[in-house]
């Protein structure tokens, strides 16, 4: 089966499903074209044996990210209508801080959910370690490791650009 075909025999039932989910006609026209174009990119994207399950595998995936950026959205929006006006950042600033928090959230949400927690609950809310352990029912050994882990994925983020270009 050739990409045309899957395309052809499969773009409307996902972009119905997806419209479904978002409740928005661009949305799930956007994200169902992402969801082809992720296919594509798949080595022997013609070789599948359940297409269907793979697109919507995809497409979960493209929809969770596409939630997550809004909520990060919204929050962001929040946040600067909080700020007195004169101490809102340029749209550039904002394009910027928001682009490094979409990169961010997404690398967290490669971690397991205890270790994004512990290290959530370390940074965000400065709890001691110990505190961090006896809410997650763990020893402290295991809280620097799940925070090690954690700024390691961070450490990775930062400085993907400067391994890459090496």
């Amino acid at each position: 089966m050739n990409t045309e075909h899957l395309y052809l025999q499969h773009h409307s039932w996902l972009f119905g499903w997806l419209r479904g989910k978002l409740g928005c006609h661009a949305q799930a026209a956007d994200i169902a074209h992402d969801t082809f174009l992720k296919l594509l990119l798949k080595p022997h994207p013609t070789q599948l044996q359940e297409p269907r399950a793979f697109l919507l595998t995809i497409a979960r995936g493209l929809v969770i990210d596409h939630w997550r950026r809004e909520d990060l959205h919204r929050a962001w929006q929040e946040a600067m209508h909080a700020l007195p006006q004169d101490a809102v950042p340029s749209l550039e600033q904002q394009h910027i801080v928001l682009s490094t928090l979409e990169a961010i959230a997404q690398s967290l949400e490669k971690l397991k959910p205890r270790v994004r927690h512990a290290f959530l609950l370390a940074q965000l809310e400065e709890k001691p370690y110990a505190e961090i352990a006896k809410a997650l029912s763990v020893s402290v050994r295991t809280v620097e490791r799940y925070v090690a882990e954690a700024l390691f994925q961070c450490y990775q983020l930062r400085f993907s650009d400067d391994i890459a270009a090496t």
